[in-house]
């Protein structure tokens, strides 16, 4: 899964420094917070230093923004703002604007690490925000968005060495604490439900609908040469093995590969599927299908072209390609793909959602390959969203006992609530898609 991209635009933050991170004097320490491991988490155990001309100009965009919202943001329990709806609790006004008036929506998110604020209905709350994404920030600070906006770190960019590191640091965590939050596929992507509201007994049948879709997509059966790009913890590799077909499925964690061909054995299909620890780029061969759930938004948009080239290339003829996307709108993606996010920072370094537009005009001006067909079903993610959110909270002294700190909880709390809350707003959606090469389409 990929959500690294905010659907909440930040107000102007300290401007960034050559390599594209905030200034060391933006984030000098100046106010400790009990609690908070200040070695694992420097930027939330402090307040960055920020100019007070910069922290009100924050507090006067954001209460002005938050006035005009269906939700109640109050203050230090006492004045209140908005139209009435999901509570936004700014238990800090202080430390809370301070934040955001350095970080933008870094600052946001590391606010809410802190305990700055808090909400009984935090999926409500980051809803309403998503929702309204386009008229937070006035018109005139998003015209020059350039200017303030802080820009990726050149380190997170997804060269052959660089996409490894940022896999690792998401996907090498740990497998158990995956499969705290996981149903027994360990699938990290968004299942298809027959109805709502989804209840977890019925996730591993919907992410094996999922899976199922995607390979009759891609026409997978008896004798086909299948390539995957992005193992996963092997669920789909299993049930293409099952079918007939021989599966090559690549990926960058080591955690990751060592779990998916335990369960590939497990499976008894291990003569049918390899994995392998391999770039995408630098795979060989020739296959039938080619199939990728949730990857490219791990690919970053300067090698959008080396990743659809490389599908093409290794696709037989009269082949089929079947992928699983999470998108963005198109004017947000253009607005947002160099800024650095909350996201990216401490989730998915390197990430970038494409959009639906996006993807088209790669295809088209570096490739021969055509999309076929689109089914969009994002509220079924915002259900298997909601799904992990429960059990992981439900699971926190289980998450304690990996090592994980309550930083750590409030962190995946609010990742897995914004990623929730993009889909329940509408502002992301998830699409499967085929592709084909135009002369054989």
């Amino acid at each position: 899964m990929k959500v690294p991209v905010s659907p909440v635009p930040p107000v102007p933050p300290t401007a960034p420094a050559r390599n594209g991170t905030v200034p060391a004097r933006a984030r000098s320490a100046t106010i400790p917070f009990a609690g908070v491991d200040a070695g694992r988490w420097p930027d939330v155990a402090a307040q960055p230093a920020a100019s007070w001309i910069r922290t009100a100009a924050a507090e006067r965009i954001v209460r002005r923004a938050l006035s005009r919202l269906p939700l109640r943001a109050r203050f230090a329990g006492r004045d209140s703002v908005g139209l009435g709806g999901p509570l936004m609790e700014i238990r800090r006004p202080d430390a809370f604007f301070r934040r955001i008036g350095a970080g933008g929506l870094i600052g946001f998110g590391e606010s809410y690490m802190a305990g700055e604020w808090d909400s009984p209905d935090l999926v409500g709350v980051l809803s309403v925000l998503a929702g309204n994404a386009g008229g937070l920030v006035p018109a005139p600070l998003q015209r020059l968005r350039k200017l303030w906006a802080p820009r990726r770190p050149t380190a997170h960019a997804n060269t052959p060495q660089g996409s490894r590191d940022n896999i690792s640091h998401h996907y090498d965590l740990s497998n158990e604490l995956f499969a705290l939050f996981l149903d027994a596929t360990m699938t990290y992507s968004s299942a298809v439900f027959r109805g709502f509201p989804a209840d977890q007994d019925l996730l591993p049948a919907a992410q094996h609908r999922k899976i199922d879709r995607l390979l009759d997509l891609a026409g997978v059966g008896p004798g086909t040469e299948l390539l995957e790009i992005g193992t996963g913890w092997g669920e789909l590799a299993v049930r293409a093995a099952a079918r007939g077909a021989r599966v090559t499925t690549l990926t960058l964690s080591r955690e990751q590969r060592e779990l998916a061909r335990a369960r590939i054995r497990e499976a008894g299909h291990e003569d049918r599927a390899d994995v392998r620890l391999c770039d995408y780029r630098h795979v060989t061969g020739e296959y039938d299908a080619i199939v990728s759930v949730e990857m490219i938004e791990a690919v970053g948009e300067e090698f959008w072209p080396v990743y659809f080239r490389t599908l093409e290339r290794c696709l037989a003829p009269g082949g089929r390609i079947a992928l699983q996307a999470i998108t963005m709108p198109d004017d947000r993606m253009l607005a947002s793909r160099t800024t650095y996010t909350w996201i990216q920072k401490y989730i998915f370094p390197g990430g970038l959602l494409p959009s639906a537009e996006a993807m088209d005009r790669v295809t088209a001006g570096h490739t021969g390959l055509r999309v076929q067909r689109r089914d969009s079903f994002g509220t079924h993610y915002a259900e298997t969203l909601r799904l992990w959110r429960e059990r992981f909270e439900e699971r926190a002294v289980q998450v304690d006992a990996l090592g994980f700190d309550a930083t750590f909880r409030r962190m995946w709390t609010f990742y897995l609530a914004y990623s929730e809350a993009g889909f329940r707003s509408g502002y992301l959606d998830v699409q499967q898609i085929l592709l084909t090469r135009e002369d054989s389409a």
